[in-house]
C-alpha cells in the first residue's frame, strides 16, 4: 500500500427532493382535497475516524463525492425517501481543511471521530402544506433545496508519542527495527527512508507509539532533499529522539543543522522536548565517544546518550528516557491512561 498523507477533494450533498402537487381522487369523496406530499433531504457528507486505516490512499483516484439526492414526494400525502448520508473513511490523526490550505475545519481524532462537513438540501413542500381557509386546492408545490458543496484538502498527521529526527543515515530506521516489529527499508545509501514509519515500543508493560520520518538535510525548509513535508507528522509527539550518527567528523554540525530545520518549520517543533543521541558508539573507540559525547552536551547544554541501535547498547536506557517524558507529558495533560495516545 502506497503511503498518501494529503489529498484535495470536492464534496457535494444531495438537493432535496421536490415536493408534490396532487389531488385525492377517490370514489365517494367529493371533496378530496390536496395530498401531495414532501420531497425527501438530500444526503449529507460525513467524515468518520476508521481504526483500520492509516494513509489517505483511498483519495488518490477519486477525489469527487457526491450523495444522493433526496426523492420527490407523491400523491397521497407520502413523503419522499431521504438521501442517504455518505461517510468518509479517515485515518486517525486527519486534518480537513478549506481549500485555501489554512483554515482548520476539523481535526479527526478518538476525542472527535465524526464530522458533517456538507449538509443536504431540505425536502420542498408539497401542495398539502399550503391549504389553509381560502386556498383549498393550492397547485404550488416548492422545489427541494441546493446541497452544500465545497472543495477541501485532506492532510494526514500521525498519531505518535515520539518522534525520530536526523540527518540521512544517522540510523534512525536501524533504532526502529531494533526497538519495534515495523520493518522499514535500511540501506546504506542517504534517504532510503522515503514516507514515515510507525512502531509500537514494547518495554516491560508499557508501550508507546514511535515514528521514523524521512532525514532531512540542510535547506530542508526551502525543499532540499525531501523538504520538510513530513515533519509535520511528528507535530503530535510528546517528545522527540535526535540520532547523531557518531562515525560524521562533526556532530556538532549535524546537531545544529536539524535544530535549525526544526526552528524553520515552526508549528511547535522548535519547542519539543528534544533527547539527544549519539548513535553507532559500536564503531568508534572509547575516546572518539567521550570526545564527541563531550562536544555534544557542551552544545546542546543538555545530557547526551551514547546508544547503538545494531548491537542495542544503550537502547533500553534511552527507551527509558522517552517513556519517562512521555509519562509525563500525559499527566501534566491529565490523562490517567497509559494508553492514551498524547496529542497537543
Amino acid at each position: 500500500m502506497k503511503f498518501l498523507d494529503q489529498a484535495k477533494i470536492y464534496l457535494r450533498a444531495g438537493n432535496g427532493g421536490d415536493g408534490c402537487v396532487s389531488f385525492r381522487r377517490e370514489k365517494y369523496i367529493e371533496f378530496g382535497g390536496p395530498d401531495g406530499g414532501d420531497g425527501g433531504r438530500g444526503g449529507d457528507i460525513v467524515v468518520e475516524l476508521n481504526d483500520n486505516l492509516n494513509t489517505l490512499i483511498d483519495f488518490r483516484y477519486k477525489q469527487h463525492f457526491k450523495a444522493p439526492r433526496g426523492r420527490d414526494g407523491m400523491g397521497k400525502g407520502r413523503t419522499g425517501a431521504s438521501g442517504a448520508t455518505l461517510t468518509l473513511k479517515v485515518p486517525e490523526g486527519t486534518q480537513v481543511f478549506e481549500e485555501d490550505q489554512t483554515t482548520l475545519i476539523t481535526d479527526i481524532t478518538r476525542d472527535n471521530p465524526l464530522l458533517t462537513l456538507c449538509k443536504g438540501g431540505y425536502g420542498g413542500r408539497g401542495n398539502i402544506q399550503f391549504k389553509t381557509s381560502t386556498n383549498q386546492a393550492p397547485r404550488r408545490a416548492d422545489p427541494g433545496g441546493k446541497g452544500e458543496e465545497l472543495w477541501v484538502w485532506l492532510r494526514l498527521k500521525l498519531i505518535a508519542d515520539a518522534g525520530l529526527v536526523g540527518l540521512p543515515n544517522s540510523g534512525k530506521s536501524t533504532f526502529l527495527s531494533a526497538v519495534t516489529h515495523a520493518k522499514p527499508k535500511i540501506a546504506d545509501y542517504p534517504f532510503t527512508t522515503i514516507v514515515p514509519s510507525l512502531g509500537v515500543v514494547q518495554l516491560d508493560d508499557i508501550e508507546f507509539v514511535l515514528a521514523d520520518i524521512p532525514g532531512l538535510i540542510s535547506g530542508a525548509n526551502s525543499g532540499a532533499g525531501l523538504g520538510d513535508r513530513f515533519l509535520g507528522h511528528i507535530e503530535r509527539c510528546a517528545v522527540l529522539l535526535h540520532l547523531i550518527d557518531g562515525t560524521e567528523k562533526d556532530v556538532v554540525s549535524n546537531w545544529s543543522t536539524i535544530r535549525n530545520e526544526l526552528n524553520a518549520y515552526g508549528n511547535i517543533l522548535e519547542n519539543k522536548i528534544e533527547i539527544v543521541a549519539l548513535n553507532k558508539t559500536d564503531a568508534l573507540s572509547n575516546d572518539e565517544i567521550q570526545e564527541k559525547h563531550r562536544l555534544l552536551e557542551e552544545a546542546t547544554g543538555s545530557s547526551v546518550y551514547n546508544i547503538s541501535g545494531v548491537v542495542g547498547s544503550g537502547v533500553r536506557n534511552i527507551l527509558s528516557v522517552i517513556w519517562e517524558e512521555i509519562s509525563q507529558k500525559r499527566d501534566d495533560q491529565g490523562k490517567s491512561n497509559k494508553f492514551h495516545r498524547y496529542t497537543p
